[in-house]
């Protein structure tokens, strides 16, 4: 038969057991240079003893104010979320506050699950990466009353704050490096456009095509998903081409497309990188300067996102009658390595 499960401990239980009153034991646990040091440890070893642990959420409820953020990211498989939820992360612990992440995996309806869980949660604020625009679901939040900021992706500055990079700079960078190096026959790959900063990118490398004093092209490989065993398949499918229908060139929506990009070109020796066809990612991961090939990349400063979000955040949720919402947008950098080093 199975052992009942004991009763958790209650204040009114630390309370007996250290012979204080509750309000003794409040003021240890929330304003502990109020009592004698005495009774501090006496209280203390109550707690200890009988394995007390506080009710965080109701406290902070009846504050008024949670010390908690949620947060909402497309893919933590990606190191670059990987990196701005750590950066996100670092900066709340700075200020104080702890941070719940959730994983959308790119998906809408899962999306909207943590944000309806967090906002039941009265969480201080939330953090999102969306999955699509985010307006409608930024201004949902915000008549609820729940502070939001929005991560790389522009929204209008009257709806909440965003941080984002200038994704079509980005993807205008990228081409004009590899258009620099005498590549004329460019291809893009990545997808869906739906994913506003895949097609930002796009564009950026379109312009320079059509701008470049000479005479160039760029066509789009599209792709369902922007994972390595996507970027692969794209890989196996251009070496089985005839070698006249290679590109010179390929800019890829993504560091995790262009690290499959490699390892299909170069783990057979069909196509020399870059030799055959140069190859440039976007994020600048970790996994970048370690690939197969170092690859060159396109550097979003994914920490500074992060974090810059939880100030914004923050600053709204304790200076709420002074803040004004902003519109934050970091310039891209571009990082030479191997994969375009002629």
């Amino acid at each position: 038969m199975p052992t009942a499960k004991k009763p958790r401990p209650s204040i009114q239980d630390v309370a007996r057991l250290a012979g204080v009153s509750l309000g003794t034991v409040s003021n240890v646990l929330n304003n502990p240079d109020r009592v004698r040091a005495e009774t501090v440890l006496r209280v203390t070893k109550a707690i200890e003893q009988l394995g007390f642990v506080r009710n965080d959420a109701a406290r902070q409820l009846k504050a008024g104010r949670s010390k908690t953020l949620g947060m909402v990211v497309l893919d933590i498989a990606n190191p670059f979320f990987s990196v701005l939820a750590r950066g996100a992360e670092d900066a709340a612990a700075q200020e104080g506050y702890s941070i719940i992440l959730g994983n959308s995996s790119d998906d809408l309806r899962r999306e909207s699950r943590y944000v309806s869980l967090f906002d039941e949660q009265r969480v201080g604020g939330i953090i999102i990466s969306p999955v699509d625009a985010a307006t409608e679901t930024v201004a949902t939040l915000r008549a609820r009353g729940t502070n939001v900021v929005v991560v790389d992706r522009h929204i209008d500055a009257a709806i909440g704050c965003s941080i984002s990079v200038d994704d079509f700079a980005g993807g205008r960078l990228a081409a004009e490096h590899l258009l620099s190096l005498g590549r004329k026959k460019l291809l893009f790959v990545g997808g869906p456009l739906d994913f506003q900063q895949v097609a930002d990118r796009l564009a950026g490398a379109t312009q320079a095509v059509k701008t470049f004093e000479g005479t160039a092209t760029i066509e789009h490989f599209k792709t369902t998903a922007l994972s390595v065993l996507a970027g692969r398949e794209v890989g196996d499918k251009i070496a089985a081409l005839p070698k006249s229908e290679w590109p010179d060139a390929i800019f890829a929506a993504n560091d995790l497309l262009a690290v499959g990009l490699l390892q299909a070109f170069m783990f057979k020796s069909q196509v020399q990188v870059p030799g055959d066809i140069a190859v440039i990612g976007y994020d600048d991961i970790a996994f970048a300067e370690a690939a197969i090939v170092p690859l060159s990349s396109i550097r979003q400063p994914a920490a500074l996102l992060g974090s810059t979000a939880v100030e914004l955040l923050v600053e709204e949720i304790e200076s709420a009658s002074s803040h004004k919402h902003r519109q934050i947008t970091y310039q891209p950098e571009l990082v030479v390595r191997a994969s375009t080093s002629n």
